[in-house]
């Protein structure tokens, strides 16, 4: 039997630098994969033809969950960048991945940074990562690291992210949170 591919799971707003984030572990740590909601969305909206209202009428984080639990499941180490925007997402979420090797991550960032970025992107809609943060970071999460990209640079966001994982202490932080989420259902 496979051992269960780690999963870092980031969790915070758009445009507050999950991705990038992401991108940069994935470049440092040899034996990880990087995969996106975001990406992730692509592939269902592809299938979709969204003009005619042919759409699949399951949440695409659905898909996506099943998705990083199946590559966990085959020994493969995964950086997941996610939204947990809603309840929803957050119970499918915590019951598909409630006994999985899961260092949960809180990405931080200030609201007028957030604005500034979608500003500078020009391929979000502007006030959405603001809006997320009504939700996000409001549902007593606990994080088993937590970086401010406001007050660190991205790098600096990957490098505390990898020695957290050096230390080997126990991700106590996804299995906490997993058992008040359920417990609150």
């Amino acid at each position: 039997m496979t051992n269960k591919g780690k999963i870092i799971l980031l969790n915070g707003v758009s445009s507050s630098g999950k991705s990038s984030i992401a991108k940069r572990l994935a470049s440092d740590l040899e034996d990880y994969f990087h995969l996106s909601i975001d990406d992730f969305d692509l592939v269902i909206e592809r299938m979709e033809n969204r003009n005619t209202e042919k759409l699949i009428p399951i949440p695409t984080e659905v898909f996506f969950h099943e998705t990083v639990k199946l590559f966990s499941d085959k020994g493969v180490n995964l950086i997941v960048d996610q939204i947990l925007h809603d309840e929803e997402t957050i119970y499918h979420l915590v019951t598909t991945l409630k006994d999985y090797p899961v260092l949960f991550v809180g990405i931080h960032c200030a609201a007028e940074e957030i604005d500034r970025r979608e500003k500078a992107r020009g391929d979000r809609t502007i006030g959405q990562g603001r809006a997320q943060m009504k939700f996000v970071h409001c549902q007593n999460e606990s994080y088993d690291i937590e970086v401010h990209t406001t007050e660190t640079s991205l790098e600096a966001a990957a490098e505390k992210i990898i020695t957290r994982m050096k230390e080997r202490k126990a991700n106590a932080g996804w299995v906490s949170f997993g058992e008040r989420w359920s417990e609150s259902r």
